[in-house]
């Protein structure tokens, strides 16, 4: 492009320019509040320039690098992230409290048909007798007696009889 046709650019092709810093933007930052706010600043940056009569060669080029720019800017603004302590940095261990519950799982799935359907019940949140009596169809003294021993039966298959 020559001189005279890099000062000649027409500001009306601006807008043009918004769809593809728009997305770009929205690639650059966490939010699209503030992908909206990084397209404009670059639009007025660019309007500026031309209106101080400034050359721009290529308009696509030089916008994507303003926004990158405008985009460093905003990063660099941003508050520093805060300082973990030795206490923040780790999370409680469940490997163990997962293999618990395989084992709860499978003993359970060990256990007399009749219990184990109701205790299958009781692990996908079912807790009231009542309402298990009521799905199954049983009277509710015979529901409680099978709960009662299906839990004696897993604290034994576990190990962990009461003291």
């Amino acid at each position: 492009m020559s001189k005279s046709e890099t000062d000649t650019i027409d500001p009306s092709r601006l807008p043009d320019l918004m769809p593809m810093l728009q997305k770009r933007a929205r690639r650059l930052t966490s939010n699209p509040s503030d992908a909206e706010d990084l397209a404009q600043e670059t639009l007025v940056r660019l309007v500026k320039k031309l209106d101080e009569g400034r050359a721009i060669d290529d308009l696509p080029a030089y916008a994507m690098r303003t926004l990158h720019n405008q985009a460093r800017m905003l990063w660099r603004r941003a508050p520093a992230p805060e300082e973990l302590g030795e206490d923040d940095a780790s999370i409680e261990p469940v490997a163990m409290d997962r293999l618990e519950c395989e084992d709860t799982l499978r003993a359970i799935s060990d256990l007399p048909d009749d219990q184990c359907a109701l205790m299958e019940m009781v692990s996908a949140g079912e807790t009231s007798p009542a309402k298990l009596a009521k799905r199954t169809g049983l009277p509710l003294g015979t529901v409680m007696s099978r709960l009662a021993r299906a839990r004696a039966r897993l604290r034994a298959a576990l190990g962990k009889e009461p003291k």
